[in-house]
């Protein structure tokens, strides 16, 4: 079995280290507390799972082949996304400030991956393009998508102490405003590029 191991890591590592929705919600829950940032964390690499597994299956697929099912998946994320981002602004980090439970912790974390289309939409780009066509697939996507979800995890467990650190510096009055304004709206201006993708 021939996976092109190199291109696909090398991809994954990218995309991973790329600042997307995921990245500014674990960073601005992990500066109020590294407890909050790990569980945010866990929450979007079991959003990440969700879609590996998904994609393994094909089920991803068949939503990505659907316009409007693709359409209407994208609208949820970027409305969720929009949420977020509006609340952070209006409410000075109510959407990263830490909820009142470690479930909904958890739960901000989970939804924030699973309803970002492009999550998706990159499981099913890098894996095929990984595989060896003359080998059985389903083995070798769930290699690919675990050894994907691995590598997330992996950045995670290092951004979320390291975010933690930081707390001191962004809790400060003039800091905090607008390290949450910047969360506000990096998180807007996200969900209009899913839209627009």
């Amino acid at each position: 079995m021939h996976i092109a191991w190199t291109s696909f890591l090398l991809a994954v590592v990218v995309i991973t280290i790329v600042p997307g929705p995921d990245f500014v919600l674990v960073t601005g829950n992990a500066v109020r507390g590294v407890r909050l940032g790990a569980l945010t964390a866990l929450g979007v690499v079991t959003g990440l799972l969700v879609h590996a597994t998904l994609a393994t299956l094909g089920l991803s697929a068949l939503v990505a082949a659907a316009p409007t099912a693709l359409l209407v998946v994208k609208a949820i994320g970027a409305a969720y996304l929009l949420y977020l981002g509006v609340m952070t602004l209006r409410s000075r980090g109510a959407a990263t400030a830490p909820p009142r439970s470690d479930r909904s912790v958890f739960l901000r974390g989970l939804m924030c991956d699973l309803l970002n289309p492009k999550v998706m939409l990159t499981f099913l780009s890098l894996v095929p393009q990984a595989m060896d066509p003359s080998a059985p697939p389903l083995p070798q996507a769930a290699l690919l998508s675990a050894v994907a979800v691995g590598v997330f995890a992996a950045f995670w467990s290092v951004v979320v102490p390291l975010a933690g650190r930081l707390a001191t510096l962004l809790s400060r009055p003039k800091v905090r405003p607008v390290f949450e304004r910047l969360c506000g709206t990096a998180l807007i201006g996200m969900a209009a590029s899913v839209l627009a993708a």
